[in-house]
């Protein structure tokens, strides 16, 4: 007759059978940590974007870890705050790289990214520019000077937001007397010039363009002007707090002329600021806060837990910066490097499709187009409505659920 198996050796033996049956989580990533700058504007008139952004990279970059990091070695970021300033940001750009970052994330403002991305180009180092919007942002390396480009671009460029906001004045408005508001940093200054070539090819000029300062308060008087010159709508490149400043003056002078301008209408320091009076503006949107997606649902549910808060100050640049992140990371796996001609190739010819939250990515970059969106059809029209940005038009949101 056996022996009866000791209860020790029975425990063992039912701990390993428990292990062996239990699916293996993902190894935790070790090795030396690959380091990722992140710049952006965290304090000041900016900071919502910024904070947005960052929030937003730092959960892709938490999932991607938690999944066994890119190479088997951890992603870490290294993080700055530029204050939206031209010549900070091309200092902590020089201070990123002497850190030994093998690539770069973020930058809001178009003038620091002119300013800055000068700096990763310099050192081979590639760039994925998670929010600014001007036009010229991926154009400034370009060949036959520079052979190689190593600026990429996430965000929805101002060529494409200034042609919606013209087409949604004219096209699905019919106003034909428009007046251009715009500040007199370098993103106001592209984002007017592109506004006035969009309109051109309407047939349109504005009958009135102003321009203001950052943390200018008085808007009464070019509103005056403008609206002495018959406006019928007000276009708008700004940022939160003077697109505020522009909305409660027309409601001081009893002006409920449309406002309708670039994406940062979206910003919470414009809703906040100006209350009921943002209500019915519009801008072009590349994300919208509300889960048309499972992708997006998870997305949402991630920011709730990582940041304690339910709203968004910002949610296109939160779900820029974290798709950028996903495509940095599929570009380092696929070179198998961290050399950064070779992530720049990689992301020139990225091979498996990257689901982010914006869209799902299938070869979004090639060696002519470093641009994510090249047509209006996939960024949405966005509407102040009870304080919150919601789908102006029920065909962007049933648009975007199929994405």
């Amino acid at each position: 007759m056996s022996s009866p198996v000791p209860l020790r050796l029975l425990r063992l033996a039912l701990g390993a059978l428990l292990i062996a049956l239990t699916p293996a989580a993902p190894a935790a990533p070790g090795g030396e940590p690959i380091r990722i700058g992140v710049s952006g504007p965290f304090t000041g008139g900016s900071n919502p974007m910024g904070v947005s952004m960052r929030e937003g990279i730092r959960i892709a970059v938490d999932e991607i870890n938690a999944g066994g990091g890119v190479l088997g070695r951890p992603l870490v970021l290294l993080e700055r705050d530029d204050e939206a300033r031209n010549e900070r940001g091309a200092q902590v750009v020089q201070e990123l790289i002497k850190e030994g970052v093998v690539a770069g994330l973020g930058i809001v403002n178009t003038g620091v990214a002119l300013a800055s991305q000068r700096f990763y180009q310099q050192a081979r180092i590639p760039v994925i520019t998670s929010v600014a919007t001007g036009s010229l942002i991926t154009k400034q390396f370009l060949p036959p000077q520079h052979p190689e480009n190593f600026v990429f671009r996430i965000s929805a460029s101002d060529t494409l937001q200034a042609a919606m906001i013209v087409e949604e004045a004219v096209a699905r408005r019919g106003l034909t007397r428009v007046a251009i508001f715009h500040d007199a940093t370098n993103y106001g200054q592209l984002g007017r010039e592109d506004l006035e070539r969009a309109l051109t090819e309407h047939g349109i000029q504005p009958v009135a363009v102003e321009r203001f300062q950052l943390r200018q308060a008085d808007m009464l008087t070019p509103l005056r002007r403008a609206r002495a010159a018959g406006a019928q709508a007000i276009l708008t490149y700004g940022i939160g707090p003077e697109l505020a400043q522009i909305a409660n003056g027309m409601a001081r002078m009893g002006w409920h002329a449309p406002l309708i301008g670039s994406w940062t209408l979206a910003m919470s320091n414009f809703i906040d600021n100006a209350g009921p009076n943002a209500e019915g503006a519009r801008m072009p949107q590349t994300f919208i806060q509300e889960p048309t997606t499972t992708r997006r649902a998870a997305f949402l549910k991630a920011w709730r837990e990582k940041t304690g808060t339910e709203r968004i100050p910002v949610p296109p640049a939160a779900a820029q910066g974290y798709d950028s992140a996903l495509l940095l990371a599929a570009a380092i796996e696929q070179a198998g490097s961290t050399d950064g001609d070779r992530i720049r190739e990689a992301l020139e010819d990225l091979r498996a499709p990257v689901e982010g939250v914006i869209m799902t990515y299938d070869r979004p970059f090639s060696r002519t187009s470093h641009e994510t969106i090249t047509d209006t059809g996939d960024i949405s029209m966005g509407e102040v409505r009870n304080g919150q940005v919601v789908f102006a038009y029920e065909d962007d949101r049933r648009r975007a659920a199929r994405q």
